[in-house]
């Protein structure tokens, strides 16, 4: 059994040996531990802290590509390399080495596909009211996207087993956390999570700039799974909205009408038979959309097939036992 840690890397080098140092050397029910950085970019040292240091592999990335497009080269090169379990944990040491044990362990009992680590947020000083509050909300939406119940949704700090690290995929360039969440919902993996601990603040977060940046960023990309994963859903609401507007004024004007009074009215009529087109039409893109995505759906099958035949892995009973 191999686990490998991969660690996302953008001019780290002030905390990545400090966060190295802290990770697990040994695992009881894993053979092997292996230490994966993905460089993305960096102009400092990052690169050579992590070499000397004695990690087994770095992803380099000439330019910045974002989180989201180093967490999934690191997830390929970690497949590629034989590992049977991936651990994703940030480069400013935030989470506790030790707790990843406790990521992979629902993993090694096969209880779980992904295991989520949640942080003590309330009891975390470092975290502002507004920031604890932003946490919790984006959490609750994506808990209702997904259909998880995964408390701590933008916790970067997760186990994968080889067979969910295969299946996912990332098309927004902000962060991975979320929309995989939902797409592992939509495809009804083992999802949990274990609360973990958290070390002192090394250095501000780089997701989170600002207040505002941060609720239109992950807003998008929320919305953005949504439409990719239940646009039936999404599209309905959009659609129910029209045709209750719709509907309310047309039987204002009918009631209007029936009194006597409709022939001033008209441009309720014209506002209502407008509504409710937007509503039919909304509903109909929703239908579109939806077919598309049971193509998407296909289209990642697919995907998964042509990686294990990659990785050697398409083996019918082997494939079973893993499902």
């Amino acid at each position: 059994m191999k686990l490998v840690i991969q660690i996302p890397c953008y001019n780290e080098a002030e905390t990545l040996e400090v966060t190295l140092n802290d990770l697990p050397r040994h695992i009881d029910g894993i053979d092997t531990i292996e230490y994966l950085i993905i460089n993305d970019g960096s102009n400092d040292a990052t690169e050579r802290i992590a070499r000397e240091w004695g990690v087994d592999y770095i992803v380099h990335h000439k330019r910045n590509l974002g989180l989201a497009k180093g967490f999934l080269h690191g997830i390929d090169l970690a497949l590629r390399k034989g590992a049977d379990i991936i651990v994703n944990t940030d480069a400013d040491n935030q989470y506790c080495g030790e707790d990843i044990e406790k990521l992979v362990r629902p993993i090694l009992e096969k209880r779980a596909d992904i295991v989520v680590g949640e942080r003590p947020i309330e009891e975390n000083e470092e975290f502002s009211w507004t920031k604890k509050k932003l946490q919790r909300f984006g959490s609750w939406v994506v808990r209702l996207a997904s259909k998880t119940d995964i408390p701590d949704a933008p916790s970067g700090f997760r186990a994968y087993s080889r067979n969910a690290a295969m299946r996912m995929n990332v098309n927004n360039e902000y962060t991975y956390t979320l929309e995989t969440l939902v797409q592992a919902g939509r495809n009804k993996m083992a999802i949990m999570s274990v609360p973990v601990r958290t070390n002192p603040e090394l250095r501000k977060s780089r997701l989170m700039n600002s207040t505002w940046g941060y609720i239109k960023k992950s807003g998008l990309t929320i919305l953005r799974a949504l439409l990719m994963y239940r646009p039936l859903m999404v599209f309905s609401m959009i659609s129910g909205v029209f045709l209750l507007a719709g509907g309310i004024l047309g039987c204002r004007f009918l009631w209007l009408y029936a009194n006597g009074g409709g022939g001033g009215h008209i441009q309720s009529l014209i506002l209502t038979m407008l509504l409710i087109v937007i509503g039919v039409q909304s509903l109909m893109l929703g239908f579109q959309a939806d077919v598309i995505s049971a193509n998407r759906k296909l289209l990642e099958d697919i995907q998964l097939r042509i990686k294990k035949l990659e990785l050697g892995l398409l083996d019918e009973n082997k494939d079973k036992k893993e499902k």
